[in-house]
């Protein structure tokens, strides 16, 4: 997104799509979809989920990076999120600000889902944990001006690297910070899908993540069994509410 030179007098110097005004509070702005290639895919991508939003009616919208992008290739989806009316927006190599463009240019329009799942921030490379966990607020807060009616659902960011490294440390930084946003938030929960991946020694198996970064078929499962649960408990409380509320309408 283009701002003018009175809006960068406002938010201060821009580091990688993420601005900072003092460099303490990060005012997060969005940006237009990268088109590197010179293919235009991304946009394409992002004007296909416009029509599906304004076609479709899913029950679980994903909205996110590669891991969401590559979960409709895994057998989890195929086993549950496929059955849970899903629509999948997720878009390889998205940033914060990416993804924050894509919601406020349609793809959160006109639907209307019970439950949002959010996975972003583990490309934004060169801002800080406290920029990346500003910029999930943002997104967070975006979806639930824009989807009032739906849970929404945060997964922390994976571990990567097959050991210890400064890029796996911030993605943990970030996990705390977005816990800490959330805690005590009635309509949002942060699922921990990192679990079990760094094993004892401090190494990631490549059985679980092939290149130490991307998630194989026994990777999603391992990530992902813990949000199929927490999904089978929303959908059936969201429609256990619909039932009583006819219910009671109907009584009066």
């Amino acid at each position: 997104m283009e701002i003018n030179k009175e809006e960068k007098d406002l938010v201060g110097p821009k580091q990688n799509g993420i601005s900072v005004h003092n460099m303490t509070k990060s005012t997060v702005t969005s940006e237009g979809l990268p088109d590197e290639d010179g293919d235009h895919r991304w946009v394409d991508m992002h004007n296909r989920f416009c029509a599906e939003a304004r076609e479709a009616e899913p029950d679980v919208l994903w909205v996110g990076d590669a891991l969401i992008q590559d979960l409709v290739n895994s057998h989890i989806w195929e086993r549950h999120f496929c059955q849970m009316h899903s629509l999948n927006f997720g878009i390889r190599g998205n940033r914060i600000e990416h993804v924050l463009w894509r919601l406020q240019n349609g793809e959160l329009e006109v639907l209307s889902p019970k439950v949002v799942v959010l996975q972003i921030g583990s490309y934004n490379h060169g801002d800080s944990p406290d920029d990346i966990a500003e910029g999930i607020r943002t997104i967070c807060n975006l979806i639930r001006d824009k989807q009032p009616q739906a849970f929404l659902v945060v997964l922390t960011l994976l571990p990567r690297g097959f050991t210890a490294n400064p890029l796996r440390e911030r993605n943990t930084a970030v996990n705390n910070l977005v816990a800490d946003q959330l805690k005590g938030n009635s309509r949002a929960q942060m699922v921990n899908i990192d679990a079990n991946f760094v094993q004892a020694d401090g190494t990631i198996s490549h059985h679980d993540m092939h290149d130490y970064l991307h998630l194989t078929q026994k990777g999603y499962d391992k990530a992902f069994e813990p949000v199929n649960d927490l999904l089978i408990q929303l959908l059936t409380e969201s429609e256990t509410d619909h039932v009583r509320t006819e219910a009671e309408g109907a009584a009066e």
